[in-house]
C-alpha cells in the first residue's frame, strides 16, 4: 500500500527502497524511504489529523526549538482503499533515548527542560481553522475511571500494587486544574520520541498530540527517561510547582497503564518501557 500511494502521487520517490521500521509506533505504520526520509501511515482514526497537524505547525515551531524536530515534506492524500491522509518527513539519524543510556544525564536533564521551556515560551496559535488541528488539553479527571479500571486490572494480576497506584492517582486528581495560561505542549513526551547521538539528546520527535493548554503532560519523560537526581534537576529547572509535579506524576501514571493494558502482553517491548515508567512514578521523591 505504501508504494502504491507513493508511485501514484509522489512519484519522483517512487524508486527509492522502502523498508518498515520495527518496533513501528502505536499510531501509525513507519517506513525508511530511502535514507534520507521516512513515510507515516496512521494506524487507525484516532491518529488521522496528526499528519496535517505536523506539516502545518512544525516548520513554523522547528526554528525556535533548541533540539530538532521533523522536517514534513509531503502530506499524502487518501487512496486505494486507505482512508487516511500520511505523510512523508525528513528521516533524522539517532538512537532512540532510554534509562542509562544517556551520556550525561544532567545535562539531558537541562536539555529537556530548555526544549520544553522553548515550547511554552512560544506565541500562541490564532483561533483560526488550523487551531482546530491541534489537541486539546485533556484534564486528569477525565482519564479517572480509565485509569481506576487499568488500577484493578494490573492489581488483580499481581503485576502491580492497587493500593499504592490509587494513592499516587488520587493525589494527581486533587492536585485540582492549572492556575496558569494555557501554552504550548508536545502532548506525547516519553522517551521513544527522543533520540539521541553519542548519548546526547538531538531530536524529538511525534507530534502528533501537539496542542495548547496545561503543559504538565509533558512531564512524563521525567519518569520515562530520568533517574531521581536528574528528576530533580529537570523540575527545578522547569519551576514545576508541587501541584504541577503531582498532575505530571499522575499523568506518567495513567499513560503507563493504558500502553501497558494495551500491549505489554504481546508486546515485550512495551512491558519493559511501561514497567519501568509506573515503577518509576511509584517510587518517585523527586522534592
Amino acid at each position: 500500500m505504501a508504494r502504491r500511494l507513493l508511485a501514484s502521487q509522489f512519484p519522483r520517490w517512487a524508486h527509492l527502497p522502502l523498508r518498515p521500521l520495527r518496533p513501528g509506533g502505536s499510531d501509525h505504520v513507519i517506513f525508511r524511504l530511502g535514507e534520507a526520509m521516512t513515510v507515516r501511515l496512521p494506524r487507525g482514526d484516532w491518529a488521522a489529523g496528526q499528519a496535517q497537524k505536523e506539516h502545518l505547525w512544525l516548520p513554523r515551531l522547528a526554528p525556535h526549538l533548541p533540539l530538532a524536530v521533523p522536517a514534513p515534506l509531503e502530506v499524502g492524500e487518501p487512496a486505494f482503499g486507505y482512508p487516511w491522509h500520511w505523510s512523508v518527513s525528513r528521516w533524522l539519524d539517532g538512537r532512540t533515548a532510554a534509562p542509562g543510556g544517556l551520556a550525561d544525564a544532567a545535562e539531558a536533564a537541562a536539555d529537556l527542560a530548555a526544549f520544553l521551556g522553548a515550547l511554552r515560551s512560544l506565541p500562541l496559535p490564532p483561533s483560526d481553522a488550523s487551531y482546530a488541528l491541534l489537541s486539546p488539553a485533556v484534564p486528569l479527571r477525565d482519564r479517572d475511571r480509565t485509569t481506576r479500571a487499568a488500577i484493578a486490572a494490573v492489581g488483580a494480576a499481581g503485576a502491580f500494587d492497587a493500593c499504592a497506584l490509587t494513592a499516587v492517582w488520587e493525589a494527581a486528581v486533587e492536585a485540582g486544574d492549572p492556575d496558569g495560561p494555557p501554552v504550548w505542549f508536545h502532548g506525547d513526551m516519553h522517551n521513544g520520541n527522543i533520540l539521541t547521538r553519542a548519548g546526547q539528546l538531538s531530536a524529538v520527535l511525534d507530534f502528533g498530540g501537539l496542542g495548547v493548554g496545561d503543559p504538565v503532560c509533558d512531564l512524563v519523560i521525567a519518569w520515562t527517561l530520568l533517574d531521581p537526581g536528574p528528576r530533580a534537576a529537570f523540575r527545578e529547572a522547569l519551576g514545576a510547582d508541587d501541584a504541577a509535579w503531582a498532575r505530571g506524576r499522575g499523568w506518567a501514571l495513567t499513560t503507563g497503564l493504558s500502553a501497558y493494558t494495551a500491549y505489554a502482553a504481546t508486546n515485550p517491548h512495551v512491558a519493559r518501557a511501561t514497567t519501568h515508567q509506573i515503577t518509576e512514578a511509584l517510587a518517585d521523591r523527586t522534592p
